[in-house]
């Protein structure tokens, strides 16, 4: 198995890949990006990430350098390069290199970036036995802004919540937003099953548009699974009967602790069972499987 990085459409090594320190997104942060897995050593939702990405991008006024269908031969590309039986693709896109200081009016030359290499999911146990995660409640990068739901590459504030979380022995930190609301986790959506029905909190709290999150609220509705986007709060999770998180990465991950605080029973539930068996299926169905 093996790792390749492509910078700007050049494919090199991972140890030959090299970046100005005068990159804006390097400096600042000052970048969006998408992280993708494959099925079958295809990209899933590949399309969808990108407009996302596009999305992102034109919230903090970074103009894509290439189409969204060259991105899509050059994630492609290295995803054939690295052989990998399924990979991860980390695509980045910065507003360039530039003179220090903050202000972004120069002429700037997007710098994209694609680094894809085997995946690595969580550990068979995070499935069987559940995950405990911690709440973090902070001002968010972004929130409050335009720029709120865009995947930006400053996630100085999720470093620090993951660290409170190892040092608590949980798996994830759910960040609480400046009004109180639980927005999302770390690197993941949340879902709650509360009076008979899955709850996540909705996009208008500037929380990300997840792929895997959009595919789950899809799978729900066409199989009668009740599910609403609705704000969360903690002491919703304390009283929840499930919990998961989901990412592109960790798909469907059940929660069994919140805080400490055993949710439900403190193992995965059936419902959350379900929601992991139909979001398979809808993988399947749209890998053509």
């Amino acid at each position: 198995m093996s790792t390749v990085v492509s910078i700007d459409g050049e494919v090199f090594a991972p140890e030959d890949a090299k970046v100005s320190v005068f990159d804006r997104g390097f400096l600042y942060g000052d970048s969006v990006f998408e992280t993708i897995r494959t099925y079958g050593a295809r990209p899933f939702r590949l399309a969808e990430h990108l407009a996302r990405l596009a999305d992102s991008a034109e919230r903090v006024f970074i103009e894509l350098p290439v189409g969204l269908e060259q991105l899509a031969e050059e994630v492609q590309g290295t995803i054939a390069l690295a052989g990998n039986p399924e990979s991860y693709v980390r695509l980045m896109v910065t507003r360039g290199s530039g003179p220090l200081g903050l202000d972004s009016g120069f002429r700037a030359h997007p710098t994209r970036v694609i680094i894809t290499g085997p995946l690595a999911p969580p550990p068979p146990e995070a499935y069987t036995d559940g995950i405990g995660v911690i709440t973090f409640q902070t001002q968010r990068v972004i929130e409050s802004t335009d720029a709120a739901g865009a995947k930006v590459g400053n996630y100085l504030v999720v470093v620090l919540a993951l660290r409170k979380a190892r040092e608590q022995g949980a798996a994830e930190a759910l960040i609480v937003d400046g009004s109180g609301s639980v927005a999302e986790g770390g690197s993941s959506n949340v879902f709650a099953h509360l009076d008979g029905s899955w709850v996540t909190p909705p996009l208008d709290i500037g929380i990300l548009a997840g792929i895997t999150r959009a595919t789950i609220l899809a799978a729900c509705s066409a199989h009668a699974v009740p599910v609403r986007e609705e704000r969360l709060s903690v002491s919703d999770l304390h009283r929840a009967a499930e919990v998961f998180i989901c990412s592109s990465i960790r798909e469907v991950i059940p929660v069994v602790r919140v805080d400490g605080q055993a949710v439900g029973d403190g193992r995965p539930g059936p419902r959350t069972r379900l929601v992991s068996e139909l979001f398979s299926q809808a993988v399947a169905e749209s890998m053509g499987g």
